[in-house]
């Protein structure tokens, strides 16, 4: 029996491909991996995408699909994304949707990572997601649109040797927050997507920058793998995508993992953390009264998806 979750998402597949191109979405990061599945996706269901690369070769492949509109944009540079906003702007359909998908990650113990990789990683993760939603919320606000941020599990758990990818991740669960109070009563949504481990290319060009020999690709407990062909295609985090864009009553939150492993992983840290927040503290609360909040959370929450 399929589950509600996957019942839904195919029900809304259904709905959206009917819909005529009348909505634009712009998805950062669109050349390979989560990026690209999420401009097929959308572009298959028969919405506008501005889908953004940086290599000519890149670009190239974007622009031959239908419903796409392939822009070069590279989430660092300021004149690219005002260009992007002039040519959307000028297009005249305007922006409903912004997918700020774009990244890198980085790899290695942070005494030993060189100052300008963890600046990078963050400028890309963290302040290009924020360049971008500063640059289009006008057009979004007008249309009452959606934001949807790629987060990562990666953003909750930490592992000794993902110190400066885990950091970017955990400001986009903190943005996507405080950006929802701010745009809630202009009418724009905001929604994060945490992908668990899904194929993609983001530990190849990563080894490709740092080094293949660098110590982050041998580290113990945690050696970067630039093929991970083994991991699922991420058609399941582009249908999130979809849902947080599209679906009447989005969720804040839509974490996607391949197996039942990584999401207990991931909700038994949050416990971990409530119970650390709790623990020895002047003002503190028993075992009782915590079970009462989590009632209480539950009671609100959307019913289980099986």
């Amino acid at each position: 029996m399929l589950s509600l979750t996957v019942l839904g998402a195919a029900l809304l597949h259904e709905a959206c491909a009917a819909e005529p191109a009348t909505k634009a979405v712009l998805v950062t990061g669109a050349s390979s991996g989560i990026g690209r599945k999420i401009v097929d996706r959308l572009a298959a269901d028969g919405y506008f995408v501005y889908a953004t690369a940086r290599k000519p070769e890149d670009i190239k492949a974007l622009a031959a699909i239908k419903n796409v509109q392939a822009l070069s944009l590279d989430v660092t540079r300021p004149d690219d994304i005002a260009a992007a906003v002039t040519t959307i702007s000028k297009a005249g359909r305007g922006l409903y949707g912004l997918v700020n998908n774009a990244g890198i990650a980085t790899a290695g113990y942070l005494t030993d990572m060189r100052f300008e990789e963890y600046q990078l990683v963050m400028d890309v993760n963290a302040a290009g997601p924020v360049r971008m939603i500063k640059a289009f919320t006008p057009m979004l606000t007008e249309q009452k649109g959606r934001i949807v941020n790629i987060g990562s599990i990666s953003g909750i758990l930490a592992r000794p040797n993902l110190p400066a990818y885990s950091m970017s991740k955990h400001a986009i669960e903190a943005l996507t927050d405080a950006l929802a109070g701010e745009l809630d009563t202009a009418g724009v949504h905001v929604s994060v997507v945490e992908p668990g481990n899904y194929n993609s290319n983001i530990s190849k060009n990563a080894l490709a920058r740092m080094g293949a020999d660098s110590p982050a690709a041998h580290s113990p407990g945690y050696a970067v793998q630039a093929d991970r062909s083994k991991y699922k295609e991420p058609d399941e985090v582009a249908a999130a995508v979809e849902q947080a864009l599209f679906e009447p009553d989005p969720r804040r939150r839509y974490m996607v993992v391949p197996n039942q492993d990584e999401a207990e992983l991931t909700i038994r840290k949050q416990i971990e953390q409530l119970v650390q927040l709790n623990e020895g503290q002047p003002y503190t609360y028993d075992r009782a009264a915590l079970i009462k909040m989590l009632d209480e959370a539950l009671a609100k929450s959307r019913p289980q998806a099986h």
